[in-house]
This record gives structure tokens, C-alpha cells and sequence, in this order.
């Protein structure tokens, strides 16, 4: 597997959908969020052959750049299928796109890629195919543990084949951490210790860099800090986005932001890429396509970067969040659905384009045999002192947890966020306060939509 090499703003902007949060519903009347086919038949291997042996044109929707690499392996294995590429945006606007045709009945694709987080918004909508029928549930096994639990349904539904992940971990900067003394902080005690003794030390640097534009981030912390913000059923949700778990989140970083001693620069601005070629972050909290991109934003620090775990509540129990990934999904208005279905899995499967989305796309796998294979776990970049970087955020797949849900409504928990918990932690206001803020905004949208609400 070849060595990797830097990613471009652009390239990771169309790759990784790590900044969308996803599409929220434009009406929700109730339904079954399980679907209707939680007892479709298996489709039988003779039906599946001749699918896959008659001509047929797909279409699939998909922002990765020069993904045509990956289709031409499917092509060459089933000649008579031929795949249609269909760049129709990236995340939320794709997402609008495709609310759109399905509403109409006309012009939505026969597959679309779609980031985790957004899956629940098409399921609730009963718009996703189920794949078991054609023999989706036999892959299991050959992804990461908590990647198949956020593409599964309640009833064992497979809505969507994983494609990549973004675990989350801490690149840190070794030089800066070496100059003042600071220990490679394990627990987020230790944490909240280094930001106060280098922004001591140095008050132009700061630990780490909390964007209050960034509820992925967010969401991604809440993850690992083990809180279930969102448990739907049917049209059920509970909301619990300032239970005791967010509200101990809320106290360590808002009082962080209160002190001054973390910056919660807007990221993904040009400041923001100025402060990481200028030393400003010594942190930063990201997901595993962030080493990657961090090489290619801040090429002047080439060299100082090390990676390491998130620090932990508990050290005694890893855990960590997850950031960013897509899935492949097939959608229920098909007329292809066999071969659609059949497209999807070898896609993300087959490892040739597996490795192919690693090496090109610069994806972060969600396959268990390349997150263990010794070449892509070897790797040794020079902008990390050829460290092993993937092999650290390998194992810190291996802590995410599998039972995090997200709301078929997450852009507007998005928009509440950066109103509210955002606001706070960039004003350095209440940020406890705020997260009832975003209880309540979240609650009464809920009912609004036709949803039950219960309590947190």
C-alpha cells in the first residue's frame, strides 16, 4: 500500500462530508422508523445472477472525487451493469436534492452516499431499501463493530454499507508540548492542567482550539463521553442533550473557555489555518482524516505533529467518539434493486476498492482487514516524525462506542447548537445554561414535527 501523501482543502472538503451534520426532515407525520420490510424474503443466488447479468444502468449519487476507479472494478466483475457518477453536492445539499425527487417521485438516484449522522432522516421517511434480502447481513463481520451498529435498524435492518469513519483522537504538537514540560495528557484533567500551565507559560498558544462553530465536534465529545443525546422509536424520541453526561461536558469546557485558557476560533477559516501554521493550537481534537488534512493545511510545522488517543473520563475504560464517514445506500424507489444492492456491498467490500478509497480518497477504513493490515497500519509519514498514525487511530476505532444514535432532524439540532452551547462557549457565558437552551429549542421543534417527546 502506498505511502500517503498530502490532502488539499478542496480534496478533503469533497472526500470525507466530515462537516455536515446532515438534512433535517421538511415534515414528519410519525411511521415506523424500522420500515417496511423488516420481513422481506431473501432474494435467491439465481435471481441475484441473472440481475447481475442483464443490462442494466445505475445511477449513483456520490461527492468522492475520482471515484470512478472503485466502479470500474465493479464493471469489469458484472460487464453488464454500468454505473452513472452524479455529483449533485456535498452533504446538506445533496441531502435537500434528494428530499426533493423523492417527494416529487421523479429524478432520485438508484444509490446515494450518505454520512452516518444523516441516515435516521431517510429511515424515518421509509426512502432506504434494506439490504438483508441480497445478502447484506453476511458482511457483518467484515466491518468495524460500531460501524454496522449505525447503519442497522432496530429490527436487524441493513439501511446502508459503512465506507469510512472518523474515530476520534488528539494530534498534538511535540515541540510546543517538549519547550514547556507538558506530559502527553491521558485523562481530561490532565488536560485542563496543560492548557492552564501553557497559556501561562506562552498567552499567544493554546492547548486546543474548541470550535463554537462545530456541533460535529460536539457531538463527537458527547460520543465519547458516553451520553445517548437522541433515542428514537417510531415516532418516540428522547432528547437528552443536557442530561448529567452533557452537563459535565459543559462545565469543563465552558470553564475552559471562561478562563481563556482554550480558543474557540470559528474553524475551517483562514485564521484558523493561520493559527496552525503559526503555533497558535498545540492541539488538535479531530478524527482520523485529520492527520492527512493537517498535512496539507499546515505544511510549515511539518515534522512537530504526534498523535495520541483523546484524553479519557475514565482511564481505567478507553472510549472515544467518532467524526465524519459515509455510507453507500440503496434507495427504496429502485427499479434496479438487486443490482443496486449488489453495487453497494462490493463497493465497500471488495478489497481492491477498499484499499483503493484508503490510497486515493485518503478515507479512513471501516473494514477490519485493512484497519489490521501491517502496511496501512505501518505507514510512518514525515510530517508525524514517522510515527505510526494510522495504527493509533486503528486502535482508537476499536473504543467507539456502538450504541450512539443521532435524530432524524439533525440540522436543526445543529443550528440550535451553534445558537445556543456555540454562542456560549465563544461569548465565555454559561455554557450549562445553554445546554438547556438547546434542550428546549430541540424539544419543541420535535413536537412540532409529530414527534413524541419524552424526558431526558
Amino acid at each position: 500500500m502506498p505511502r500517503h501523501t498530502s490532502m488539499s482543502r478542496r480534496l478533503f472538503l469533497t472526500t470525507t462530508g466530515a462537516l455536515s451534520l446532515g438534512a433535517a426532515l421538511t415534515a414528519c407525520g410519525g411511521g415506523d422508523s424500522g420500515g417496511s420490510s423488516g420481513s422481506a424474503e431473501p432474494v435467491g443466488k439465481a435471481d441475484i445472477d441473472k440481475a447481475m447479468r442483464t443490462p442494466t444502468r445505475l445511477t449513483f449519487w456520490t461527492w468522492v472525487p475520482d471515484i470512478a476507479k472503485e466502479i470500474a472494478l465493479f464493471e469489469k466483475k458484472y460487464p453488464a451493469i454500468k454505473v452513472k457518477i452524479v455529483n449533485a453536492g456535498q452533504g446538506t445539499p445533496q441531502y435537500t436534492k434528494l428530499r426533493t425527487a423523492l417527494k416529487a417521485g421523479t429524478g432520485a438516484p438508484d444509490l446515494v452516499q450518505l454520512e452516518y449522522q444523516a441516515i435516521p432522516t431517510f429511515t424515518i421517511t421509509d426512502s432506504l431499501l434494506d439490504l438483508r434480502p441480497y445478502g447484506a447481513g453476511s458482511l457483518k463481520g467484515r466491518f468495524v463493530d460500531w460501524t454496522w451498529g449505525q447503519v442497522s435498524g432496530p429490527e436487524g435492518e441493513v439501511w446502508a454499507i459503512p465506507q469510512d469513519t472518523g474515530p476520534m483522537g488528539m494530534l498534538y504538537r511535540k515541540d510546543l508540548f517538549d519547550q514547556h514540560g507538558i506530559d502527553v495528557p491521558r485523562t481530561w484533567d490532565e488536560f485542563a492542567a496543560a492548557a492552564r500551565t501553557l497559556h501561562r507559560a506562552d498567552p499567544d498558544v493554546y492547548l486546543t482550539n474548541l470550535a463554537a462553530n462545530q456541533p460535529a465536534a460536539w457531538h463527537g465529545l458527547l460520543w465519547q463521553a458516553g451520553a445517548k443525546p437522541y433515542t428514537t422509536s417510531g415516532s418516540d424520541i428522547t432528547i437528552s442533550v443536557d442530561d448529567t453526561v452533557s452537563k459535565k461536558l459543559g462545565a469543563y469546557w465552558g470553564g475552559l473557555a471562561k478562563e481563556g485558557v482554550i480558543s474557540t476560533d470559528p474553524d475551517f477559516t483562514d485564521a484558523w489555518y493561520t493559527g496552525f501554521n503559526r503555533g497558535k493550537y498545540a492541539t488538535w481534537l479531530t478524527a482520523a482524516w485529520g492527520p492527512v488534512f493537517l498535512s496539507g493545511s499546515a505544511k510549515s510545522t511539518a515534522g512537530r505533529w504526534r498523535a495520541a488517543p483523546l484524553p479519557q473520563w475514565d482511564a481505567a475504560r478507553p472510549s472515544s467518539g467518532n467524526w465524519g464517514g459515509s455510507t453507500t445506500a440503496v434507495l427504496r424507489s429502485t427499479e434496479n434493486p438487486v443490482a443496486a444492492a449488489v453495487f453497494a456491498q462490493f463497493l465497500n467490500s471488495d478489497p481492491a476498492s477498499a484499499e483503493t478509497f484508503a490510497t486515493e480518497q485518503f478515507f479512513f477504513p471501516a473494514t477490519k482487514a485493512l484497519l489490521s493490515d501491517a502496511e496501512f497500519t505501518g505507514d510512518t509519514p514525515d510530517f508525524y516524525g514517522g510515527q505510526q498514525v494510522n495504527e493509533v487511530f486503528a486502535d482508537v476505532s476499536d473504543t467507539v462506542n456502538s450504541s450512539f444514535q443521532w435524530p432524524p432532524f439533525l440540522d436543526q439540532a445543529a443550528t440550535d447548537w451553534t445558537e445556543t452551547v456555540g454562542k456560549s462557549l465563544a461569548d465565555r457565558s454559561d455554557t450549562v445554561a445553554a445546554l438547556g437552551s438547546w434542550q428546549s429549542r430541540l424539544t419543541a421543534y420535535a413536537k412540532n414535527q409529530g414527534f413524541t417527546v419524552k424526558g431526558s
